[in-house]
């Protein structure tokens, strides 16, 4: 099912309610899902390797703990800030100033990521720096999105909720 952008986010607790949570593609809602977000959000970085190997330790193990704990939604949460500090890392090798897509993002998709009919600015030369914390980032997502435990509550989640 797709991520559900409706909602009313500052007041819905996902812990509470895990079957308003929708997987939904890549990052969605990252930035939206409470109380995920704010346990998360704090310790991403990617200012260079040493802080984003810092950063993903962390939050690798929040995914632990909260595959422990059986709470699916906040392992996924913790999976896509994983996969999120892979991405805006590789956006800022890429693009300078981590900006990629030229103009503003149309009001009616604030939130949603995707250039929106906007075109791709010119890459700059990469940025080495930013490249080696996107590899720290792309590696522990990876371990993330394959670990075991993982996929079995995800399956069990979208059998139970949607997918």
């Amino acid at each position: 099912m797709p991520f559900d952008y409706d909602l009313d986010f500052a007041t819905v607790d996902f812990r509470r309610h895990p079957e308003l949570y929708r997987v939904g593609k890549g990052e969605q809602g990252v930035l939206l899902v409470q109380p995920y977000k704010g346990e998360i959000l704090p310790h991403w970085r990617f200012r260079d390797p040493e802080v984003a190997r810092e950063s993903a330790d962390v939050i690798y193990g929040l995914f632990e703990a909260y595959l422990k704990a059986h709470d699916f939604v906040g392992a996924d949460m913790a999976r896509k800030f994983l996969q999120m500090g892979y991405t805006r890392a590789r956006r800022y090798a890429n693009h300078r100033g981590g900006k990629k897509y030229a103009g503003p993002v149309p009001a009616d998709k604030k939130g949603q990521s995707g250039a929106h009919g906007r075109p791709e600015l010119p890459r700059s030369p990469e940025d080495p720096v930013k490249a080696a914390a996107a590899a720290i980032f792309k590696a522990q997502w990876d371990a993330a999105r394959a670990h075991p435990d993982y996929q079995e509550q995800r399956a069990e989640f979208e059998a139970r909720y949607g997918k």
